[in-house]
Formats: C-alpha cells, structure tokens, sequence
C-alpha cells in the first residue's frame, strides 16, 4: 500500500504518524503559569537532541485551535522540568493529558506530589523517578498555518535521579526504571523485555 499525506485527510496521516513512530518516550512536562498555577501534562513526541549543552524537543500541537497550556506557560516563563514517566505512573500521567482549563491544577487532579525545584520555578513530580529542569532556548513553530506545532527547544540545567538507577558507568538501568512507551490510540508498551545488542567497536 502507498499513502500520499498530500492526498489523505490529515486526521488520518497523523493516526500514521503515530502508528509508525513507535514506542515513543514520554516527556511528563511541568511548568508554572504566570498565575502560579502549577501544570503538568505529558507530550510523546519527544527526544534528546545534543549532549553539549544537553538539549531536549518537545513537540506541542494545537487544541481546540489554540496553544496548549504547556506551550504557553513556557514561552511566558522560559522554564520547564522534565519528568520522566514509569509503569507505576501510567494512570496518573493519563489523568494529566485531559482537557482542563488553564486554571486547573494538574497535580491536585492526579494526586500528585509537587516538589520543589532547585534552578527553576516549576514544580518536579515527586513521584516520577527522574526530574530534568530545563531553561528555553527558542520555540520553532512547525506546520501549516491553523495546525502549527511549537517544537520546544530546551537546555537541561539539573538532573534528579532516584539514588538506585544510576549504575558505577553512569548509566541509567533501564531495568530499574521501568519507562513506558507511548503507541497509537490508548496504547502503551513497557520496557521489561530487554535484550542487548553490542555495538561493533
């Protein structure tokens, strides 16, 4: 079968989209409203982009033709924390993606715990085994006009990492932190079947 995104409903490339870009990690972003409503609220598409400075993309699309709170609470504060999102969290990090008003807060919704943050103003959740705070380097706007995405570009200042995870390489042991994937329509997938493959040297 051939697809032309050009020829087919957009509604329909981007079940494509996510259908075919998978597992997709999951950036659990907090940020702060200029209020001082805490938000929180977790976007898949989502990846590392360089480690100097160490550098993260989170794509946010539009809802109900307009910016989602993330994308604005980011571009008026310039900070963000990035949490990361396990198995044990699912439920809570699902209760966290519903369309609430910009005065709602996500934590009390998901019985979250918010604790502070050390370089930035938003809260980390307390919960979630690894909080990267980060400061906003530029939003790129993506896509054609009436369905732009801000892809956010951001530099991350500080690391939280839950004592156990960390391994004498520095690594992460994925095998500890049980993340979570996210697939098309309700559909995740975990990270407790791991094999490895060495790289040719």
């Amino acid at each position: 079968m051939i697809i032309d995104p050009s020829q087919n409903d957009p509604r329909n490339t981007y079940q494509l989209l996510v259908g075919s870009v998978v597992p997709r990690p999951i950036a659990w972003v907090s940020t702060i409203a200029s209020d001082g409503t805490p938000n929180v609220a977790p976007f898949s598409f989502f990846m590392g982009v360089t480690a100097n400075p160490p550098t993260l993309a989170i794509s946010t699309g539009l809802r109900h033709g307009v910016k989602k709170d993330t994308l604005l609470n980011v571009e008026q504060s310039g900070e963000l924390v990035v949490n990361i999102v396990v198995e044990e969290l699912g439920e809570q990090m699902n209760a966290t993606s519903g369309d609430f008003p910009p005065d709602v807060d996500e934590f009390q919704v998901a019985g979250l715990t918010p604790a502070p943050s050390k370089l930035v103003r938003p809260p980390r959740v307390a919960e979630s085994p690894i909080n990267i705070e980060c400061v906003l380097k530029q939003v790129v706007y993506v896509g054609n006009e009436g369905s732009q995405s801000g892809l956010i570009i951001a530099e991350a200042v500080l690391w939280h990492i839950r004592d156990d995870l960390l391994t004498p390489q520095n690594t992460i042991d994925a095998a500890k932190l049980h993340a979570i994937g996210r697939l098309s329509g309700n559909w995740y997938t975990r990270t407790q079947d791991l094999y490895e493959i060495t790289r040719p040297t």
